[in-house]
């Protein structure tokens, strides 16, 4: 997590991020010679709309309303979406699932924990569900966890996860019962502090003595979940590694973070055969040369999947930046914060702005916001960690309330499933300008052959706007402030 006090980028920023990565990847998802869609019939609706609106008088239902493509023309501004044109596949949207997360998770009734791991994880087009399909985990504590341990605290024991084994590991072997092939990113937010300059949890620098050591300290962990029945799909290098501030935290700069990777976790991790992904940097966007310059070394680049970001300084543009500067490699959102107590209405189309739709449009493979799950008081937390983090669920007890972030990524993950292209979308006026505001989109085919568009209304009036595709169009009314799920 990013210091809680840095500021949100301004909104006079998001202006340019619908412009990011217009260029196309090529490919033909939707060949030509297929008809238009049929017109419904029998009252039945072509396309589902799932809506959440500012004031939560409407939380991520499905309307019962008919909407149904036709041939026709009016003077409203258009969404139209062409297929034939396409850009990243999607790896999937979710959270972090904290060691806190699993802690308050764990304190709940067996039956009411199930119910909500269900409703969380799930795979159902119905209502009941949101589908999270990707998960970020902690290596050792984070500062949303109970205490700050390491899995070797001491120089010369073993390695040993067992800080993880009482709650953690259970929890999340319960989410892979529910959906076995969720991905799972782990991130360390330190070395244990024998390896560090200073001898701390809590900033300082890997001490380049113990490169090697903490190399095999990643290995341990990878193949001990391994061996747990937990597939970690990616690793990153360092939590938000500018930030020493934390606890835990660690400084790693990038001439650091390049040759720990070229000389000590890529070829260690390489040795072993797994197929675990090593993924650059995990901090702001304000920084976009850091993984930039890292991967202008071949000899590193081979062992780099992508790199990863967060957003409490900088543009989400920055995205394409680094795409376009190594476009054979991925980039990834992997964290992103609500502020308790929050403010619902500017929460929701500041992050469906940039966390989602801000992100997709740049390249992303991923969008995830922050903590999981957390009790009344946003704990546990580290002595110093963020006592201000909201949690997508706030668990009391055996009661969970849904915060805005479980609906920021319900309008997301529950559609655009693993495997998903992005599909070009453009905003156009009654004189077929390309238009920059008033209605953020993006739009997905899923692996179902399903298109999947996300719209947001950022202004503070009803806007009523086509959908249109193959030649056709449908009608719809977002409420200022709303969001917008469709599907067909």
């Amino acid at each position: 997590m990013g210091n809680p006090f840095l500021k949100k980028i301004s909104k006079l920023s998001v202006l340019a991020l619908l412009a990011g990565s217009l260029a196309s990847c090529g490919g033909d998802s939707d060949p030509t010679p297929s008809p238009p869609p049929p017109p419904g019939g029998n009252g039945t609706s072509q396309v589902a709309f799932w809506l959440t609106n500012p004031d939560k008088s409407v939380l991520f239902k499905k309307q019962n309303v008919t909407l149904n493509f036709k041939a026709e023309t009016n003077n409203n501004l258009t969404i139209d979406l062409d297929t034939t044109q396409t850009y990243q596949t999607v790896d999937g949207f979710g959270y972090t699932l904290t060691t806190g997360s699993a802690y308050v998770l764990n304190q709940m009734a067996a039956a009411s924990r199930a119910d909500l791991l269900r409703e969380l994880f799930a795979v159902d087009e119905e209502e009941g569900t949101i589908g999270v399909s990707y998960l970020r985990l902690n290596v050792g504590a984070s500062d949303l966890s109970p205490t700050v341990y390491s899995y070797q605290d001491v120089m010369g024991t073993a390695f040993s996860l067992a800080p993880d084994q009482a709650y953690y590991i259970p929890v999340l072997k319960e989410i892979l019962a529910i959906n076995p092939n969720i991905k799972l990113l782990a991130s360390p937010w330190s070395a244990p502090a024998w390896m560090k300059t200073n001898n701390s949890p809590k900033g300082g620098s890997l001490k380049f003595e113990y490169f090697d050591d903490y190399a095999e300290y990643l290995v341990n962990y990878i193949q001990g979940m391994k061996a747990a029945g937990i597939t970690i799909d990616a690793i990153t290098v360092q939590n938000e590694p500018l930030h020493d501030g934390n606890n835990p935290s660690m400084f790693m700069s990038a001439l650091d973070q390049r040759s720990f990777v070229k000389n000590n976790i890529g070829p260690a991790l390489r040795a072993t055969n797994m197929e675990t992904k090593i993924i650059l940097y995990d901090h702001n966007l304000d920084h976009p040369e850091y993984p930039i310059s890292i991967m202008d070394d071949p000899l590193t680049k081979q062992y780099v999947d992508g790199s990863a970001f967060h957003l409490y300084a900088g543009n989400v543009t920055a995205m394409t930046t680094v795409h376009n500067a190594h476009p054979d490699k991925n980039v990834y959102f992997t964290e992103q914060w609500v502020g308790a107590p929050g403010n619902f209405s500017e929460d929701l189309k500041w992050h469906m702005t940039n966390v989602i739709i801000g992100t997709m449009r740049n390249w992303s493979k991923n969008a995830l916001e922050w903590n999981l799950t957390a009790d009344q008081n946003n704990r546990p937390f580290t002595e110093g960690g963020c006592n201000t983090c909201l949690p997508a669920v706030t668990v009391n007890g055996n009661n969970a309330t849904r915060n805005v972030a479980y609906y920021i990524i319900a309008h997301a993950s529950k559609f655009v499933r693993p495997g998903s292209i992005r599909v070009k979308t453009t905003l156009l006026n009654a004189q077929n300008t390309e238009m920059f505001n008033t209605l953020q989109h993006v739009a997905f085919k899923n692996p179902a052959g399903k298109k999947v568009l996300l719209v947001l209304n950022e202004t503070g009036a009803d806007q009523t706007f086509n959908i249109r595709y193959r030649g056709q169009i449908v009608s719809t009314t977002l409420r200022g402030g709303a969001t917008g799920t469709y599907v067909w």
